[in-house]
């Protein structure tokens, strides 16, 4: 079953606009996301809405991210790391 996006957002509060509101407010043109396993099936869905509302170019990590601390090397301008549990 393909989760709406709507639905994803009340499932996992993914911040969506919080995420497209600091995009824009950096005016960024490059974004890298990166996802637990539980939520990379829709990678593409969250990647596809960001691009929609901003003007950057979004990426997709596939590789495995074991928390906030595992952040890649990229040349991306902002990583956006996506989580099943606050980071304070």
């Amino acid at each position: 079953m393909v989760e709406t996006l709507e639905n994803l957002q009340k499932m996992y509060d993914l911040e969506l606009d919080k995420v497209i509101d600091e995009i824009k407010s950096k005016k960024v043109k490059t974004v890298l996301l990166q996802f637990p396993d539980g939520l990379k099936p829709h990678a593409t869905q969250i990647a596809e809405h960001i691009e929609k509302n901003t003007e950057a170019m979004v990426s997709i990590r596939l590789g495995d991210c074991f928390g906030a601390c595992d952040t890649p090397q990229t040349s991306a301008e902002l990583i956006i790391q996506f989580g099943h549990a606050p980071w304070k």
